[in-house]
């Protein structure tokens, strides 16, 4: 169908530009509102009816009868009925639906996707400090960040996953004097916990169990390795600075085994201790002042952040000489453009909104060929979960949130990952641990899956009686596929490609979730319509065929939100 989709075009196309030269490119189809009005609606009449100075029905008209014409709409074409001011509805011969189904079967894997563009993308996504175990707010980050860069495949291009991680700065400290503290045998609640002198910050101390697992291994001398790093203790409680790169190391082992429960990879670990010891951060400072983009007051460095439409200026280098977050942020996206990423995407938490001017405007004062806009944005919001009608809210293992693992464990990877993706990353939402896990058609994922299943099962029995293998349906006589279920089904089928296309556009992955449900929803109902393994050979093939294409579109969609396909349940 997708070819005969583009049949069609092409000949609107022709039949516009006759009307009005240079009026080919207004060729495109919508979906109709309303299914009974028709297969694709057209707006092209209104469009140019007021250039042509014509009544826009009237142009629909002689626009019907040309197109008529044609020998792509006179061959799957049933219907050219014209509607309201001059919608032109189109309603295709079954044969044309048909095709679809041996477009799926002969791509499989690859159906829905685009060729190569020669385009590459870095899509930075989890990026969590190396302080405690990832939460659930990290798990939607990542459910958000590996769909996106499945649906950047699936438009060809070539993708970056990069997980960049703050190892500088105050809450390493902080990181470091807690697992001190638990080496030297003290724990939350001791007169020193909370108001240790040396420390100031002391009351942001980490309480969680996971800080004496750390000070325990410590002490033990364990050697720890993570996909970036490897580590030995020494085993001195005295010695922070083999206390601060043992934890860090012990936690990025523990990121990377939540991440692997998540089924998730990157290319590559960027370091923000990196941008300061290669000299990346002070270069980009003297680039804004050498461009006469900084002054300096109160003893601290500004930028003019104002100059490219931020509320106000921002502070770069505080009075004591520190550097403020966003400066790494800048030096950290000059090397992703001149590391040849035109094209980034940042997912991150609602609360870094407002660090997007500022680093925007750092990067468009720095004058190194950087493009307004860049990078592109996904935020997302935080993740209640609720457990036995009740929410949660503490973990024992971190001590003050539910970690990606508790989900995981309680639930399942294909559920977390389908349930985070089931909303808009902006909107708010409520993880129903019970409702995820349940075996019943109000679990989403679930209903999905089993649809897949089903047919599966279905597959199954009719190979077991003497059927051949799946690839030998794409050949068989679809014309048996004439009931309106079929057909509606077939339809939804020929939506898959343009679905992903606007779904990476918009850096939607929700869009798959609520596809792949109305493609289940469209087979349930088709196989309560018509048994499949009739005795009739024609129509028996005909409707496997339709089923084994369904599974093929569902295995795929569920393959871009990292979701399995189950052929058993």
């Amino acid at each position: 169908m997708l070819s005969v989709k583009q049949e069609l075009l092409a000949a609107l196309a022709g039949e516009l530009e006759k009307l009005s030269p240079g009026a080919a490119g207004r060729a495109a189809f919508e979906s109709p509102k309303v299914a009974a009005h028709g297969d694709f609606a057209c707006t092209a009449a209104m469009q140019l009816a007021k250039a042509l100075k014509q009544n826009p029905r009237a142009l629909a008209e002689s626009l019907q009868a040309a197109l008529m014409q044609t020998p792509a709409f006179a061959r799957w074409v049933q219907a050219l009925e014209i509607a309201g001011p001059g919608f032109l509805n189109i309603r295709l011969q079954p044969a044309a639906k048909q095709q679809v189904v041996r477009e799926v079967l002969q791509a499989r894997e690859a159906f829905g996707q685009q060729p190569a563009r020669g385009e590459r993308v870095l899509v930075e996504f989890v990026s969590a400090n190396p302080t405690g175990p990832l939460h659930v707010g990290h798990g939607r980050q990542a459910a958000l960040g590996d769909a996106i860069c499945n649906l950047f495949a699936t438009q060809g291009w070539q993708v970056h996953r990069e997980f960049y991680y703050n190892d500088a700065g105050v809450q390493i400290d902080t990181l470091t004097k807690s697992t001190q503290l638990r080496a030297k045998g003290f724990k939350p609640g001791d007169d020193c916990w909370p108001t240790d002198p040396d420390n100031p910050a002391s009351k942001a101390f980490y309480n969680g169990d996971y800080i004496q697992d750390i000070a325990d291994a410590f002490l033990a001398k364990a050697t720890v390795k993570a996909d970036d790093r490897e580590f030995t203790a020494n085993g001195d409680v005295d010695d922070e600075g083999n206390i601060r790169q043992f934890a860090v190391a012990y936690l990025r082992n523990e990121q990377d085994k939540d991440l692997q429960a998540f089924n998730l990879r990157f290319d590559q670990y960027y370091l923000e201790s990196s941008l300061y010891t290669s000299g990346r951060v002070e270069a980009a400072v003297n680039k804004l002042i050498a461009n006469g983009k900084t002054y300096e007051q109160d003893g601290a460095l500004w930028l003019k952040s104002t100059e490219y439409g931020d509320d106000k200026d921002r502070v770069m280098r505080k009075s004591d000489g520190t550097y403020t977050y966003f400066v790494p942020d800048v030096a950290y996206h000059i090397t992703k453009w001149e590391r040849g990423f035109a094209k980034v995407v940042n997912i991150q938490g609602t609360d870094h909104h407002g660090t997007i001017a500022r680093v925007r405007a750092g990067l468009q004062a720095a004058d190194v060929g950087i493009p307004e806009g860049y990078p592109d944005y996904v935020l997302h919001t935080m993740v209640r979960v609720v457990r036995n009608g009740e929410e949660v809210k503490i973990s024992k293992r971190a001590g003050s949130y539910v970690t990606l693992r508790d989900l995981i464990e309680w639930t399942s990877k294909d559920a977390v990952r389908f349930f985070l993706l089931s909303r808009k990353p902006d909107t708010e939402y409520t993880f129903d641990v019970d409702l995820a896990v349940a075996q019943n058609n109000d679990n989403p994922v679930y209903y999905v899956q089993y649809a897949h299943a089903r047919i599966c099962s279905v597959l199954r029995s009719w190979q077991e009686s003497g059927g051949s293998d799946v690839a030998a349906l794409q050949d068989v006589d679809l014309s048996a596929l004439d009931g309106s279920q079929a057909q509606a089904l077939m339809l939804l089928l020929a939506k898959y490609p343009d679905m992903l296309t606007a779904a990476c556009e918009g850096a939607a992955p929700h869009d798959v979730t609520f596809y792949l449900r109305d493609l289940a929803s469209a087979y349930h109902s088709y196989y309560d319509a018509e048994r499949i393994l009739v005795d009739d050979e024609r129509v028996r093939l005909a409707r496997l065929a339709l089923v084994a294409a369904t599974a093929q579109v569902l295995h795929n969609g569920l393959a871009v939100l990292g979701v399995s396909a189950p052929v058993r349940m």
